[in-house]
């Protein structure tokens, strides 16, 4: 009885073990899947970051084109109006071989006329006290109760 008690034990003992080392198997190789997984991911995110680096140099490439194309453009109509029109016209025009319009390092103010706006306001007379003058918007009358507190002594 105590043979087949152990060999009853042992059987159950080796079904728990089999149950185990195929529970560790199978997490080794899920451990083994998600890294993969991971490496196949970071892979997908070098390939996108380098699409997207080339396409932004494409775009800046064509920029680039475009405003060569622009300029030569704009030379072309500008050396034809001195060419071809009244000297109004072509003063309107910038000379041919200028690239002023491209390589403006005006001041708004000077290229459009436009004025930025003022943090003040502007003063009707040169001798009037401004916004933020000291004296500005008080009065020189002083009250009652200011004389009557500037006259009692002081302890």
């Amino acid at each position: 009885m105590i043979w087949v008690t152990a060999i009853a034990c042992l059987a159950v003992g080796v079904i728990i073990g089999v149950v185990f080392s195929s529970r560790l198997n199978s997490s080794a190789s899920r451990v083994q899947e998600l890294e993969n997984q991971i490496r196949d991911i970071k892979d997908n995110h070098l390939t996108y970051r380098d699409n997207v680096s080339d396409h932004f140099s494409m775009t800046a490439d064509l920029v680039q084109h475009m405003t060569e194309s622009y300029r030569e453009v704009y030379q072309h109509l500008a050396s034809g109006a001195q060419d071809l029109c009244s000297n109004e016209v072509a003063s309107k025009l910038l000379p041919a071989g200028s690239d002023a319009v491209f390589d403006s390092n005006e001041e708004p103010e000077a290229a459009g006329g436009l004025n930025p706006p003022k943090d003040y306001a502007a003063k009707q007379d040169p001798s009037q006290k401004g916004a933020l003058s000291e004296e500005f918007g008080i009065s020189k009358s002083i009250s009652n109760s200011e004389e009557e507190a500037s006259n009692q002594p002081k302890h």
